[in-house]
């Protein structure tokens, strides 16, 4: 169950760029994490991009963009875990445009016995509860 933050420094993002990113995201997380489409969640955070900093400065032109993605711990490989780190930069590029010298990506790895939705842990989800 995949909750996916996008923090984009653009509060006007047109609606059609607001649309190829969710399903970008969502896509990624479904095929290249294997995370199921119904319990995927995407939440655009949009900044005024005076807000948005790299290296102490603002990113100017550039649309600064980080991806925080929290996923339960042991449920996929480094080497799916780098797909998706590249997949979604590859996406945040081709959907943006210019983006400053850092744009991140991270995945959460969430205990399953300290994560979950619905009121059940995910331990609790494996396990059938």
């Amino acid at each position: 169950m995949p909750f996916i933050r996008a923090t984009i420094s653009n509060p006007q993002l047109d609606p059609a760029t607001r649309e190829v990113l969710v399903k970008g995201l969502t896509d990624l997380a479904v095929t290249t994490l294997n995370k199921p489409l119904e319990r995927t969640t995407v939440h655009l955070n949009l900044v005024p991009a005076d807000h948005y900093y790299v290296g102490g400065e603002p990113v100017g032109e550039a649309t600064g963009a980080h991806v925080e993605v929290s996923i339960t711990a042991g449920t996929n490989s480094a080497d799916e875990r780098a797909r998706f780190i590249s997949q979604t930069y590859d996406l945040l590029r081709s959907t943006l445009g210019l983006l400053p010298s850092v744009a991140g990506v991270a995945l959460y790895e969430m205990h399953p016995e300290s994560y979950g939705y619905n009121g059940v842990t995910q331990l609790d989800f494996r396990r059938g509860k």
